[in-house]
């Protein structure tokens, strides 16, 4: 490992606080990402009553979004590792601001919708690179370890407070302004990264073409992939949609798996999942994605429509696991560097686990245990999802940095895809298909509890099963140092 160089950031930084400028660019980029997957949530109904939505139109203003960001993820990590990861990242920063302006023209729900879609594009173009930008501009483990940490903390932190901005902003603005915000934040963004990150060395990127046929078949299999489990909650997993959608991704894939081992300058190298740290990453991450975007669906509906609480305190009840997130840092810190990968990302998949099963008991017992169980999982999601990012990265070839974040970051998204609709599947079969508006009767809020302590049972074996899988295949390092 290269001793950093204190007098060149292209050498890497001494520390956090050097760092400072970019490192805010980052944050800030990435918290703008992951919020504009939630803020928009809690404008829902007004967007309907001012653009006319129907109900099919509002679940596309989000899964617009979700859809290209998931899908091209791949592709944009592929292109960075290519054309330069600071330049990919100016870029993106630099259409998700001008898009983002577009929403003073949108008068119909499909302008709306494609205004969504376009911005996912610009925002699959800034979320690995931000990941494996902080990742390379520290040379020293430890620091690699922190600032990837404070990332997390800053993106989880956007995507739970998310609809309590944008319950906040409604009190006094318009919707439309939940999206225009984008622009001065990436604005901000997009100075911080061009004065504080230095450009990319050459060296440091690979000089293969684009893999455009790669590209379009990742593409479709994800973003099939994506739309599968969406539309098995919409319109049914024995639909004639949903089954086209699965046979779609599965010849994609197919189709994806053949070309690149074929192709002389693959978009993904596939025999990085060789790598015992790359593949074991991988599916722990996963498992975490699982289980925070199944229990984040499950909580909110249970705040407010079993509670009946305003969306501003449904989503102030989230707050723990902000505070855990921050707090947490030196439990994760030490037990990877004590007990090396394997045995702490263990911990953290046994901490998953118990606490979806103390979820299972706890949704019948108040909200104060709620909010204890949500800090054991916070615990759990921070060690797993800290420690697979930092040692998937650090696995990869240099050259191939930013392919690995994103191929972390579709791992993130397709388990945050399984457990929504793991968890909106089971509530629509022991519940009700369609939830009800206004106050819930006992007999409701009873079925609804019954359902979610089922619903949580199956996850925490779920979730248990797939990150302990993942973490049995990592190493007993302590360091983030497994290039291929």
């Amino acid at each position: 490992m290269t001793t950093p160089d204190t007098t060149s950031p292209a050498r890497g930084y001494p520390s956090l606080r050097a760092a400072w400028i970019p490192l805010f660019a980052l944050c800030l980029a990435f918290f703008v990402e992951m919020v504009d997957n939630t803020l928009l949530t809690i404008a829902l109904p007004t967007i309907g009553r001012d653009l006319g939505a129907g109900t099919t139109d509002l679940q596309w203003v989000t899964g617009a979004y979700s859809l290209t960001f998931g899908g091209l993820l791949l592709t944009a990590g592929s292109a960075a590792d290519r054309l330069g990861r600071r330049r990919v990242l100016l870029w993106g920063l630099a259409a998700f601001g001008l898009i983002s302006i577009g929403v003073l023209a949108v008068h119909s729900p499909g302008e709306l919708i494609a205004l969504r879609a376009v911005l996912g594009v610009a925002a699959a173009m800034m979320a690995p690179i931000t990941n494996s930008l902080v990742f390379r501009l520290f040379d020293d483990d430890a620091l690699r370890m922190r600032a990837m940490t404070l990332m997390i903390v800053v993106g989880m932190s956007g995507f739970i407070l998310g609809p309590v901005l944008g319950g906040t902003a409604l009190a006094h603005v318009g919707w439309e302004w939940l999206v225009l915000v984008n622009a001065p934040i990436a604005l901000i963004a997009w100075i911080g990264v061009r004065l504080g990150v230095p450009a990319d060395d050459p060296d440091g990127l690979t000089d293969d073409k684009l893999d455009l046929p790669g590209a379009a078949l990742s593409v479709l299999a994800i973003g099939l992939a994506c739309y599968t489990l969406t539309s098995g909650v919409e319109n049914g997993w024995g639909s004639m949609v949903t089954i086209g959608s699965i046979l779609g991704a599965l010849v994609a894939a197919t189709a994806f798996v053949w070309h690149e081992r074929r192709t002389p300058e693959p978009m993904l190298d596939l025999g990085v999942f060789g790598n015992g740290t790359v593949r074991g990453a991988a599916i722990a991450q996963v498992g975490t994605s699982i289980a925070m975007a199944g229990v984040m669906f499950g909580l909110i509906l249970h705040f407010q429509y079993a509670y009946g609480w305003s969306p501003m305190k449904a989503g102030l009840a989230n707050l723990p696991m902000i505070l855990t997130m921050i707090v947490g840092t030196p439990i994760s810190e030490m037990l990877a560097k004590r007990l090396g990968h394997r045995i702490a990302t263990l911990i953290g998949a046994g901490l998953l686990a118990g606490a979806l099963a103390g979820l299972a008991w706890g949704v019948e017992h108040g909200y104060v245990w709620i909010a204890v169980f949500l800090v054991m999982l916070t615990l759990g999601l921070r060690t797993v999802m800290t420690i697979c990012a930092v040692a998937l990265v650090g696995a990869m070839p240099e050259n191939r940095t930013s392919v690995g974040a994103a191929l972390n970051d579709t791992a993130q998204e397709v388990g945050s895809s399984v457990g929504t609709a793991v968890v909106g599947t089971f509530i629509a079969a022991l519940v009700t298909a369609v939830l009800p508006t206004g106050k819930w009767s006992t007999q409701l809020v009873d079925q609804y509890f019954h359902g979610e302590r089922i619903t949580y049972a199956i996850l925490a074996v779920i979730v248990g099963l797939i990150a302990c899988w993942g973490a049995l295949t990592l190493t007993d390092s302590r360091e983030t140092d497994e290039h291929a």
